[in-house]
């Protein structure tokens, strides 16, 4: 099949797709600009002359591709036998050659490369040239040797710490989120990470199996990573492994291999290699042991681990030495007062373990955030220069200016606080915004609540809730969906809220919290009166209405949907809608829990007029048969209206979804299967939702 590398491209996105997409999302998807790719969609209908695979487009609507299932499968096989690397897009092509020279010792004639990239020799060379200066930087060499070819020299610490940074500067986790997390894609996992330059280069049945070993470990510290410091992990990992199933040499290590201390994280490296060598049934050097070792302690972790709960062990005690020289030199006027933060000095010192580490290895890390922050603090980051001085001398390593970025966040956070006690601070009204206001919002608020409970009132609501009342007593929205431009700021964010998620939402409270609060409207009590009363009426309709029905255990999803629809209303048309607006929810993302133990069947559909909950189990109450239910034995259904009291219904909803997470009393009962128990359960936490929603008001 001839196809361009950019044409698969087009068409393994199209393929993707269930619907139309604009020009515009297919270009930046394949990295292209929109012109481009409209160029190349005029060679479209030739392409697929050898398919009953149609492409259609209209404007304003998209482009698509049309077919049989069977004809788009066939296509998409077709397709995943090539390599959809561009030749033509020189900057990827040069990351795959470092990758490619750092992967594979030993000498290599440029025909290799040129057959490799599918480029010429004279492009390979001059990709050579391109590329010296990046290996130059971690000590690596290239030789040249006429008629033999070229090879790269360099100690094995050297090349080690060429692959991290590689990895820090060039990873895409989202793909290998993607390839080994997703269920619903039309791609499956390995297609995924085929079409990935990473990919290209890795062994992909090493790094799959690396994944499911280090996943099946369980362990509470690699959990802990963050995820470029765990996918950084895996990488490194896979590497090592395959230049050891190829029977390369290994050198020895510098002195610093024998010193490392025989700590938990020298444990934990010894459980992930002796994990491993089951697995590949090899024996895994001592070195390599430490250099997982290595990358462990220099991590970045989501959340502090202290030793045994306490707040400084004697190893910690050195760094608060050091910590009190680092204020010092910071601003020797305001390091009294700095240094009786204690928030500011419990988070320095956790940053500061891994951060020597690094500094002390010459291990790279990326800082996204680094120019941002040198230009909105550049005053607090010229004082974390001197900082970075101390470190420097304790150390006897130049501190990167990434590095220096990261103190500055630490820094400057402790400067505002310390400003913030002589001025008049107060809690910032933010709104937390998902498609329906009762799903993934919930889990953000609660997320929110842990790290700024003291700073900010949070509510969640649905795209749709947005109305001028609640821009008028917001102070900036948190969405995770596109939203058309509002009267206040709106931060867009990853719904798993990640570190620099959290940060930009830190800046808007520190913008916020100083400002004064929004005027309030004199019918402002008026209206609350009206808002207890609906919350009232909306709590009691739920607990009078509550269904309880058993189903067959045999059900399938669809007909469980059928079910579901018809109990919940008795007319054909409202049922349809029912389950045609579930079975949408569904594809979105699954709403089958099997970690809880329940399904969680919620919408926003006009197939009822009123709140509905109601709790669906089989007829001996034991688990569904049909694999998709994954095992679970209850499934819980959560329907609200499409009308006016949307924020209301999804705050109450809301409420109960939590329950049924935090709770674990409410999953006990819900699998007794009695009604009236549940409903006596369901109605104690309505009444504690209450009384927490009249202290709010």
């Amino acid at each position: 099949m001839d196809i361009s590398a950019r044409m698969r491209q087009i068409l393994l996105v199209l393929l993707q797709e269930e619907g139309p997409i604009s020009v515009k999302l297919l270009a930046e998807q394949i990295g292209v600009s929109k012109r481009t790719a409209q160029r190349e969609l005029e060679y479209m209908e030739s392409t697929l002359k050898a398919y009953e695979v149609r492409f259609s487009s209209k404007t304003g609507v998209g482009v698509w591709l049309e077919g049989s299932e069977e004809e788009k499968k066939r296509l998409l096989a077709e397709l995943s036998q090539g390599d959809p690397y561009d030749v033509s897009n020189r900057e990827e092509r040069r990351k795959r050659l470092v990758l490619e020279l750092l992967r594979e010792k030993g000498l290599k004639k440029l025909y290799y490369y040129s057959s490799q990239f599918g480029v010429s020799e004279a492009t390979v060379s001059a990709d050579l040239e391109a590329v010296e200066s990046w290996l130059t930087g971690y000590g690596l060499q290239i030789s040249r040797k006429p008629g033999s070819g070229i090879e790269t020299n360099g100690s094995e610490e050297d090349y080690r710490r060429a692959i991290r940074a590689f990895i820090e500067e060039n990873i895409d986790t989202k793909v290998l989120r993607e390839a080994y997390e997703e269920e619903t894609t039309v791609l499956d996992p390995q297609d995924l990470l085929l079409k990935s330059e990473i990919g290209q280069v890795l062994n992909n049945d090493v790094l799959k199996r690396v994944i499911r070993c280090i996943a099946g470990m369980d362990h509470l510290q690699v959990k802990s990573l963050t995820e470029n410091s765990y996918v950084g992990l895996v990488i490194h990992i896979t590497i090592a492994i395959d230049r050891i199933l190829k029977d390369e040499t290994i050198e020895p290590g510098s002195s610093w291999g024998e010193q490392l201390e025989r700590d938990e994280d020298y444990l934990l490296s010894e459980e992930i290699a002796a994990e491993l060598e089951e697995e590949f049934g090899i024996r895994f050097p001592t070195m390599e042991i430490s250099y997982i070792c290595l990358h462990i302690k220099g991590a970045k972790h989501e959340r502090i681990r202290w030793n045994a709960g306490e707040a400084l062990t004697i190893e910690n005690r050195e760094l608060q030495y050091l910590v009190n020289e680092m204020i010092d030199a910071f601003d020797p006027v305001q390091a009294c007062l700095l240094k009786q933060d204690e928030e500011f000095i419990q988070g320095l010192l956790a940053h500061l373990q891994p951060t020597l580490i690094r500094i002390i290895y010459g291990m790279h890390i990326q800082n996204p955030m680094l120019a941002e922050i040198r230009e909105s603090y550049p005053e607090i980051y010229r004082k974390c220069i001197h900082v970075a001085a101390v470190l420097e001398k304790k150390t006897q390593r130049e501190v990167p200016e990434e590095e220096i970025g990261f103190l500055t966040v630490h820094f400057g956070a402790a400067v505002f606080r310390l400003e913030g006690r002589r001025e008049n601070i107060r809690k910032v009204h933010a709104g937390v915004i998902c498609s329906s206001g009762i799903g993934i919002s919930r889990l953000m608020v609660s997320k929110l609540e842990k790290t700024y409970k003291d700073r900010m009132v949070l509510t969640a609501y649905g795209k749709n809730d947005i109305t001028p009342y609640i821009i008028g007593k917001t102070d900036f929205l948190i969405s995770t969906i596109p939203m058309d431009p509002q009267d206040i700021p709106v931060v867009s964010v990853n719904p798993l809220l990640n570190k620099e998620n959290m940060e930009e939402v830190r800046e808007m409270i520190l913008r916020y919290e100083r400002m004064p609060e929004k005027h309030k409207e004199e019918n402002e009590f008026s209206v609350k009166l009206e808002e207890i009363n609906l919350v009232a009426v909306q709590i009691k309709t739920i607990l009078k209405n509550m269904e309880f029905f058993k189903v067959d255990n045999d059900i399938t999803f669809e007909e469980l949907l059928i079910a579901v629809g018809e109990k919940m209303s008795p007319y054909s048309d409202r049922s349809g809608q029912i389950q045609e607006d579930l079975m949408r929810r569904e594809r979105i993302s699954s709403q089958v829990f099997a970690e809880f133990g329940f399904a969680l069947l919620h919408t926003r559909t006009k197939g009822v007029l009123r709140p509905e909950f109601a709790v669906c189990m089989t007829k001996d109450l034991e688990a569904f048969q049909d694999p998709y239910f994954k095992g679970i034995r209850t499934v819980i259904i959560m329907l609200v209206p499409i009308d006016e009291n949307g924020q209301v219904n999804n705050e109450i909803m809301g409420y109960i979804s939590s329950m049924l997470i935090e709770e674990y009393e409410f999953l006990e009962v819900l699998a007794r299967g009695d009604k009236e128990e549940i409903r006596e359960l369901l109605s104690r936490y309505l009444k504690e939702y209450f009384n927490r929603y009249l202290a709010k008001v």
